[in-house]
């Protein structure tokens, strides 16, 4: 996570504000159009009844059991935008739409009780699973659709329902050719038909619960991304000294023709960030900070690469940064104690 002096100066001018005193609104904001979208890929699909009421909140998700997606605050406003960029990862619009979609999945399941029903808990499992932060996923595994980064569909019933709703509801998915052969066509068809067979019905439960809104958020927003900075800063808490170095050799003094090791991580960051996120579905600012914790300490131990195995340096630091990312999905801690 990057410092706040990076970020521009109308963007710093809100720092000290508190988020409940920003004004903001779900309507006529930036990410309006995106909730726009969603509710008229739903008509499309014939579902009319279901109404995917959204608002403003810290991150994305719905209140447990309640028909109603929360969307974090910072999308609404195009200087919190910046500054999520900055400091975090700001989502793209194909992103803001696999979140969207993938968390309607989940208002659907609620605002219908589907969860409570027979032939859900046969085809997803029980929904009153515990749910764990971290899980183990069986990767590639054909049971489960993939929708966002990583094996998300396996980390609990609830959460395959919702993935296998947003692949459903994806415009152009083609997911019968996709899916075709895969365990996980069976669920596909179930979102199918249960919408077609609850289209003209109103939600069993009509109204969802909010949980923490922007009126209710009282940090300022750079107490906001200071608790996040820590939050990411305790994740990576481990030693890479040894690790490193027998990635790019021993530490030593620059020499004609040799380049900073952080210098070479840096240039790759973003590229490191986007494929170690998606392949292990890690989410994108725990594994940030993790790339720019390797190149913290490879500045601090001083080590420098040949430009000429900048892509075995890569290959490696891949390789390193995916298994130690595997560690915190599974276990919650990228090294073991």
């Amino acid at each position: 996570m990057r410092g706040f002096e990076s970020t521009p100066p109308e963007v710093r001018e809100i720092l000290g504000r508190r988020i409940d005193q920003l004004g903001l609104k779900l309507e006529g904001s930036p990410v309006e159009h995106f909730v726009l979208q969603l509710q008229d890929e739903l008509r499309r699909k014939g579902l009319f009844k279901f109404q995917a009421v959204c608002y403003l909140t810290d991150e994305w998700g719905c209140p447990d059991q309640e028909p109603i997606i929360g969307i974090p605050f910072y999308l609404a406003d195009p200087k919190l935008a910046i500054l999520e960029k900055e400091m975090n990862d700001l989502e793209d619009a194909r992103e803001i739409m696999m979140y969207l979609r993938h968390e309607a999945g989940h208002a659907f399941n609620y605002a219908y009780r589907l969860y409570a029903t027979l032939e859900w808990r046969k085809l997803f499992g029980p929904f009153n699973r515990r749910y764990r932060e971290h899980y183990r996923p069986v990767p590639f595994s054909r049971r489960y659709v993939r929708h966002i980064e990583g094996w998300y569909a396996q980390k609990h019933p609830d959460e395959d329902f919702a993935e296998t709703f947003a692949v459903w509801l994806t415009p152009g998915s083609s997911w019968r050719k996709r899916y075709r052969g895969w365990p996980a066509l069976e669920k596909l068809k179930y979102v199918h038909r249960t919408t077609r067979e609850v289209a003209d019905r109103d939600p069993a439960v009509g109204h969802g619960k909010t949980d923490l809104t922007v009126a209710e958020m009282k940090l300022t927003v750079e107490q906001f991304y200071r608790r996040v900075a820590r939050q990411n800063r305790a994740a990576v808490d481990l030693a890479m000294e040894g690790d490193l170095a027998d990635i790019f050799g021993k530490p030593r003094r620059r020499k004609d023709g040799l380049r900073p090791a952080a210098e070479i991580v840096q240039a790759h960051r973003e590229d490191l960030t986007d494929k170690i996120a998606y392949w292990t579905g890690v989410r994108r600012p725990i594994v940030r900070a993790l790339v720019e914790a390797i190149i913290g300490h490879c500045g601090e131990q001083k080590l420098y690469g040949e430009p000429a195995k900048e892509t075995a340096y890569l290959v490696e630091l891949t390789a390193y940064g995916t298994t130690l990312a595997m560690n915190y999905l599974t276990r919650g801690r990228f090294v073991l104690k």
